[in-house]
């Protein structure tokens, strides 16, 4: 299980997740009200270790939290909020 916090950076447009020396990321478009995932990335040292979901449940906490509606380009944040039926709402 991971417990590190996910974190948003702005500034390069990614939700972050650093585990055992390495980032996770899930890179974003944002524009008024609309969060876009565009593609996620987790490295394949931390693959199997549930690195991405926690990720994603980050990523959209925060964005349900800033009132953002999703859209789900990148195909893992999409099969994500498919698989957890909570996030459901957030789509666009």
């Amino acid at each position: 299980m991971v417990s590190n916090a996910v974190r948003n950076n702005p500034e390069l447009n990614r939700y972050e997740l650093a585990v055992e020396g390495h980032v996770a990321a899930a890179y974003y478009q944002l524009k008024p009200g609309i969060i876009t995932f565009v593609h996620t990335e987790v490295p394949n040292e931390l693959a199997g270790k549930g690195v991405g979901s926690a990720l994603a449940r980050g990523a959209l906490d925060d964005a349900r939290a800033q009132g953002l509606k999703v859209v789900a380009q990148c195909p893992f944040i999409g099969a994500y909020i498919a698989k957890h039926g909570e996030y459901g709402d957030l789509l666009l």
